[in-house]
């Protein structure tokens, strides 16, 4: 860390607390968003090694009182949770046995905690270019990239604790359901602006087609018509018609042509008629 590099304060890391304590409003605002959905889950426990099926969901049990996690799993830090509690949530474990404060970590806490320096890193190069100078000069970075100075400072995992404290401050003993009803109306803005962003993305490029089949097709048809090595512009006519003999198709012979033997002008020729098979290659 930055004890390393003489820097006392680590100015920069409290900054970033400052920033993240500003954020907290938004912070606590995203943690109730992602747990909407978790009560319509499956419940699962651990017993004696085997992960097995409650037969009810998690909100069933929430919503009773019943605990949601066990003895043999979970963290430390979260046990002793309040039956029901959105911490007790936190505890419990997936289908696949993960603990589901795993996946919140990595869904929540993360992204948001990077978010939040990179917004530390930009206040601070812009209030404080001195310090900000000194501090690029020591870390080896020109500073163009935010997200590279906030990796090389290492200041995320020590913020991620600070924000796991936040959330657990506010929402750790409040019931599952209240916390996912809080959460019910930014829950429905984000998994908009997902569609939208899905609706704006590219298509996937398409795979590439496999040719090989073609091209040794057409390296044959071009040995048994005689045809010479490389084939000149004006024997186009019969090269098409020896890839048509062989049973190639016109995208296969347009994916073909830049690996057969020819000469200048040849793969014009043929793809000019390929574009207007009703008209002469002459």
């Amino acid at each position: 860390m930055f004890e390393n590099l003489g820097f006392e304060p680590d100015w920069f890391g409290l900054l970033g607390r400052e920033v993240l304590r500003e954020r907290r409003a938004a912070l606590i605002a995203e943690a109730c968003a992602w747990s909407v959905g978790l009560s319509d889950r499956p419940h699962h426990l651990r017993l004696r090694g085997r992960l097995v099926a409650t037969g009810s969901t998690i909100g069933d049990r929430a919503a009773t009182g019943q605990a949601l996690s066990g003895e043999e799993d979970g963290r430390l830090e979260l046990g002793d949770a309040r039956p029901g509690s959105f911490q007790d949530a936190l505890n419990a474990v997936d289908a696949d046995g993960t603990v589901v404060a795993d996946r919140f970590d990595r869904e929540v806490i993360e992204p948001f905690v990077h978010e939040t320096c990179v917004l530390a890193a930009d206040r601070a190069r812009r209030t404080r270019p001195g310090q900000w100078a000194e501090l690029l000069d020591d870390l080896g970075e020109d500073g163009a990239e935010l997200a590279d100075v906030v990796r090389a400072g290492e200041w995320e995992q020590p913020l991620r604790t600070d924000a796991e404290h936040l959330v657990l401050a506010a929402l750790g003993t409040a019931p599952l359901l209240e916390v996912e009803a809080e959460g019910l109306p930014l829950s429905l803005v984000r998994a908009a602006e997902a569609a939208a962003r899905e609706a704006a993305a590219p298509p996937p490029a398409p795979e590439p087609e496999d040719l090989s089949g073609a091209l040794f097709l057409a390296l044959a048809a071009v040995r048994e018509a005689g045809l010479p090595a490389p084939v000149p512009a004006e024997d186009a006519p019969r090269l098409l018609a020896a890839l048509a003999e062989q049973g190639l198709e016109p995208a296969e012979v347009t994916g073909v042509l830049p690996q057969l033997p020819l000469a200048p002008g040849t793969a014009e020729m043929v793809r000019a008629h390929l574009a207007r098979p009703d008209e002469s290659l002459s």
